[in-house]
């Protein structure tokens, strides 16, 4: 199994292509959901943002008030820093382990959807294909806009907060250009899933970790062997 990263800019559409790859079977890892299970009351990083940030960017009920956190990090490099060391370890924690549940069950490949992917980092190693998605700068804005009812400066700071979209489009395998319908960005996307399909890396992956799990038995059996005599 070969993992494909999936990024772009906030409000581009990666959730429209993401949906694209699950109607098609392909298993979607979503950062964003996993960034909400594990800051959830009680949790590691819930503890810490509390401990960092204090009470002011929670409700009454201890859930955590995604708008007030958001206005602290986007006036503010330090605090992205902050809540990024917070949340980063649990949520790629989350990711690893999910990855490898795709790849006992069988997978060719699984789509990670990693808004910061280049800004972070963490991920590109292990990832053999990126797909940035991107639209017209104007466009995204509105899009952001509408979405959450933002005024427009501070939609302009959000999207600023991130690297540009043509930075990233440079650095990707495959650009998927949603600024025209719905029906242009699902062809454009089911020409990179039959590009993908056609890979044959996945075997790679799989008898690379065939030779490690033999190898590893193989000397658990000779240690079973010594420690027997």
């Amino acid at each position: 199994m070969f993992i494909v990263g999936l990024t772009g800019g906030i409000a581009t559409g990666k959730s429209t292509v993401s949906d694209i790859f699950i109607e098609k079977g392909i298993p979607v890892i979503d950062a964003d959901k996993i960034a909400r299970k594990v800051v959830e009351p009680g949790k590691k990083a819930w503890y810490g943002l509390k401990r960092v940030f204090g009470d002011s960017i929670f409700e009454e009920d201890g859930r955590l008030n995604r708008d007030a956190l958001g206005d602290l990090i986007f006036e503010s490099s330090t605090n992205r820093r902050k809540l990024n060391e917070i949340t980063h370890p649990e949520i790629y924690k989350e990711i690893i382990w999910s990855t490898i549940k795709c790849f006992f069950r069988g997978h060719q490949f699984v789509v990670l959807d990693l808004p910061l992917l280049f800004e972070t980092a963490y991920m590109l190693d292990y990832i053999y294909k990126v797909i940035v998605v991107t639209c017209e700068e104007d466009l995204q804005l509105q899009r952001l806009m509408e979405r959450s009812g933002m005024k427009e400066y501070k939609a302009k700071k959000r999207v600023e907060a991130q690297m540009s979209l043509d930075a990233k489009c440079e650095k990707a395998d495959f650009v998927v250009e949603n600024s025209g319908s719905f029906s242009d960005t699902r062809n454009q996307v089911l020409r990179i899933i039959d590009t993908l399909r056609a890979s044959n890396h996945h075997w790679k992956i799989r008898v690379i970790v065939g030779l490690l799990s033999t190898g590893f038995l193989s000397i658990l059996t000779l240690l079973g062997i010594v420690f027997l005599r």
